[in-house]
């Protein structure tokens, strides 16, 4: 093999730890919340995208993990209408999972980053868009949102992100 392609290999291999990695701590969330659901897909996200856009809001479909809504209340997300019911009581949470041992309980020391759409979607939703910082080696989850984070940063380091 060619250093080209062991560098594509190790990067290949990278991606799926660090894609299989998050999935897990987005499940171990989910999971330990009652009220929480993972994000819908397909058409069902479609319809939820939309009938965010109808009020105003108008976001990724990647921009946030899962949704909790208050224990008792169904939402089909096949259903428009039912959507439109229980928006205002929706939360969309976006969940950031580590498990290195440097990572304080209150996760000082954590170093993680926010899309372009996660930041949007912040902004927007107000009140109805969360964090949840998950350490997957403790099982210790931190509610917090974005402003918040951001006043606890100790640097931030802004990046463009291209792809040609």
């Amino acid at each position: 093999m060619d250093i080209i392609n062991i560098l594509q290999f190790r990067k290949d291999h990278i991606d799926r730890l660090s894609n299989s990695s998050g999935s897990k701590g987005e499940k171990l969330a989910i999971s330990q919340h009652e009220d929480w659901i993972e994000r819908p897909k397909g058409t069902a996200l479609k319809h939820l995208i939309s009938e965010l856009s109808k009020t105003g809001i108008n976001i990724k479909r990647t921009s946030f993990d899962a949704i909790a809504i208050p224990v008792g209340n169904k939402v089909d997300f096949s259903s428009p209408k039912s959507i439109a019911d229980h928006i205002k009581e929706m939360v969309f949470i976006e969940i950031k999972t580590t498990n290195k041992k440097s990572v304080k309980e209150d996760f000082t020391g954590y170093f993680f980053a926010f899309t372009e759409g996660e930041l949007n979607a912040a902004e927007q939703l107000g009140e109805q868009h969360q964090v949840a910082l998950v350490n997957k080696r403790t099982g210790n989850i931190v509610m917090s949102s974005i402003p918040r984070l951001l006043t606890r940063a100790k640097s931030m380091n802004w990046q463009v992100s291209v792809q040609l």
